[in-house]
């Protein structure tokens, strides 16, 4: 009897090689043809479930988010049990730099799927993400947690800040990647801006994150 196959699974194997794949020579220089090799399945069977290189792209850019989520929710669990908004917010920032392969190729992809989005105008018409504004809820979210438990500056407006912070992460990773800076100094840069965001109480009670 023949075995059943696990389309969901299938899929996530191709998504898996199109991120080794661009991770290695960049999301714009890859090719369908060089997916299946990777994957090691046929080029008929990536277009049987992707048809066009940029459905291709975009499952594996939300194969790859969720992959992301995961890390963010490791890096959470890790500070312990009740963490804090201060603890999980560095979370957050963290898992997004540049400090291992993992998260090297997260930022690399990412960023380059925004900017080929656009220019290339199939890859426009796809949303770039469910929900871009995700983070910037969740970080505006914990900010306002803290600022209402006395944690952290009262005259913080929360929205702002989690747009700075963000916009700050993601603007390291990129310094990283190209070697302005080392991942140490990076962290040590956000670590002073939530310093300045949250009290000295708020800093005595979360304890920060492994690196």
């Amino acid at each position: 009897m023949p075995k059943r196959v696990d389309h969901e699974e299938r899929r996530a194997q191709i998504a898996e090689a199109l991120i080794q794949v661009a991770g290695r020579r960049g999301l714009h220089a890859v090719g369908m043809r060089d997916v299946a090799a990777e994957a090691g399945v046929s080029l008929r069977l990536v277009q049987y479930y992707f048809e066009t290189k940029e459905k291709l792209l975009f499952y594996g850019l939300r194969h790859l988010t969720d992959r992301f989520t995961a890390r963010v929710g490791a890096r959470v669990a890790a500070a312990g049990p009740d963490p804090g908004p201060r603890a999980t917010v560095e979370a957050l920032l963290l898992a997004s730099l540049p400090t291992d392969n993992e998260s090297r190729t997260f930022h690399l992809l990412y960023s380059s799927y925004a900017i080929l989005s656009v220019t290339d105008e199939a890859l426009a018409a796809q949303p770039f993400v469910d929900n871009p504004d995700a983070a910037e809820n969740t970080l505006t979210a914990l900010l306002e947690q803290a600022r209402e438990a006395g944690l952290a500056d009262p005259d913080a407006d929360a929205r702002t800040e989690a747009i700075s912070l963000l916009a700050m992460a993601a603007t390291m990773g990129t310094s990283i990647l190209v070697g302005q800076r080392t991942p140490e100094s990076a962290i040590t840069v956000l670590r002073h801006h939530l310093d300045r965001i949250f009290t000295t109480a708020g800093n005595s009670g979360s304890g920060s994150p492994p690196l």
